[in-house]
C-alpha cells in the first residue's frame, strides 16, 4: 500500500472570512507563542504545512486558518499561530471569535456557570480572550473577542501612490495598520472597486515598510504594516454610533470578507483617539459582503507612552466542514499554489 500523508482540519467562518484549524501540528520548541511564530517561519515542516492547506488545489490565495499549539503557561487554555498565504501574522479577530466558538462546541473548554465562558488563548500579539456566550441549550449565541491593549501609532502620514498622496493614520491592534477614507479617493467598499483598492494597499505597504512608520514601539517581531483598512464613513445611528462600512486588504493582497477583527480593534484605537468613539457608543463596523461586528471600549490605559485602549469586538462563527486532505507521495503539484 503506498503511504500517502493526511491532515485533519476542522473549518469555520466568521462573518463570511475562513478560519482553518489545524490541531496535529509538527512539533514546536519554543516557550512562547510569540517565539513559536518566528520558529514556524523557519521550520520546513510547520510552513510546509501552512502552504499545503491555502495553496491550490486545498485552499486558495484567501484562505485563513491557525495551528493549535501549547499556551504560554497555565493562564491559558491554548495557543494559536494565525497563518495565511504569505506567511505567520500576529493577532487575528476573526480567527479568536472562531476559536471561541470551537473550544466551546468541541468540550475543549467546558461552559462557565451563567453561561458567559472566557476561553483564553495565547497568540503572537500577547493574550486574548473570546468570551463565549451560551443559551440555556449550551448552543453559542455570540462571542466577544476581547483584545490586547490597542492604540494609534501616527494620526497622520502621507503615502505617495499611483492614487497620488493619500492620507493615512496608523494604529496597532494586535498588528499595525493603515487607514484610508476611500471616499478621499474617490473609491467605495464595494466589490466593483476591489481591485483597484487591493492595488494602492499593495502600494502603500511597499513605501511604508522599512519606515519609522511601520515599527512597533517594543517589539520589533511585530513590525510591519499588516494591512490597510480602507473605509466609509456612513455617518450615526439613531443612538448615536458611529457606522462604518470597510474592506481590510492584508499581507499580500489577501481580502479580509469579514469586517476583520483585529483591524475593528485598530480602529476603536483611532476612533477613540480622535474623540468620535467613546464609552457610552459602540462602532456598527460593516464588511464588504454585508456581514458586521460590533466593536467598544471597555477599558483605557497607557501601552508605550501611548493612551490606549481594549478594545472589544463581538461577533459569531459557524463550522462549515470537516476535511481530511490528501498528499499523493507522486503528486508532483504539492504543497499547491496560487494564481494572485
Amino acid at each position: 500500500m503506498e503511504h500517502r500523508f493526511t491532515v485533519r482540519t476542522v473549518d469555520y467562518h466568521t462573518a463570511g472570512e475562513p478560519f482553518r484549524i489545524v490541531t496535529d501540528v509538527p512539533p514546536l520548541h519554543a516557550r512562547t507563542v510569540a517565539d513559536k511564530r518566528v520558529e514556524a517561519m523557519r521550520d520546513p515542516a510547520v510552513d510546509g504545512l501552512r502552504a499545503l492547506l491555502c495553496s491550490e488545489p486545498r485552499g486558495h490565495a484567501d484562505m485563513y486558518g491557525g495551528f493549535i499549539t501549547e499556551p504560554d503557561d497555565d493562564g491559558a487554555h491554548f495557543g494559536v499561530l494565525f497563518w495565511h498565504k504569505d506567511g505567520f501574522s500576529t493577532a487575528c479577530g476573526h480567527g479568536t471569535i472562531a476559536l471561541g466558538a470551537w473550544a466551546i462546541r468541541t468540550g475543549r473548554v467546558p461552559i462557565a456557570d451563567g453561561g458567559v465562558t472566557d476561553v483564553v488563548i495565547d497568540v503572537p500579539s500577547g493574550r486574548v480572550t473570546a468570551r463565549v456566550a451560551t443559551g440555556p441549550d449550551g448552543k453559542v449565541r455570540s462571542v466577544d473577542f476581547v483584545n490586547v491593549p490597542s492604540y494609534q501609532l501616527h494620526d497622520l502620514v502621507k503615502v505617495e501612490t499611483s492614487a497620488g498622496t493619500i492620507n493615512t493614520a496608523i494604529s496597532f491592534g494586535g498588528a499595525i495598520y493603515a487607514h484610508v477614507d476611500a471616499a478621499d479617493l474617490g473609491l467605495t467598499v464595494t466589490a466593483r472597486d476591489l481591485p483597484r483598492l487591493i492595488e494602492l494597499s499593495r502600494e502603500m505597504k511597499y513605501e511604508l515598510n522599512g519606515t519609522r512608520y511601520a515599527e512597533h514601539p517594543a517589539d520589533a517581531r511585530l513590525n510591519g504594516v499588516y494591512g490597510v483598512i480602507f473605509f466609509e464613513d456612513l455617518g450615526d445611528d439613531e443612538t448615536g454610533n458611529p457606522v462604518q462600512r470597510n474592506v481590510t486588504v492584508f499581507a499580500d493582497g489577501e481580502v479580509d470578507r469579514s469586517p476583520c477583527g483585529s483591524g475593528t480593534c485598530a480602529r476603536i484605537a483611532t476612533l477613540a483617539a480622535t474623540g468620535r468613539l467613546t464609552e457610552d457608543r459602540h462602532l456598527v463596523h460593516h464588511s464588504i459582503v454585508g456581514s458586521t461586528f460590533r466593536g467598544r471600549v471597555i477599558g483605557r490605559g497607557v501601552e508605550h507612552g501611548r493612551d490606549a485602549v481594549t478594545p472589544m469586538v463581538t461577533g459569531t462563527a459557524y463550522a462549515t466542514g470537516e476535511h481530511v486532505f490528501v498528499v499523493d507521495p507522486d503528486d508532483d503539484m504539492t504543497p499547491g499554489f496560487v494564481l494572485r
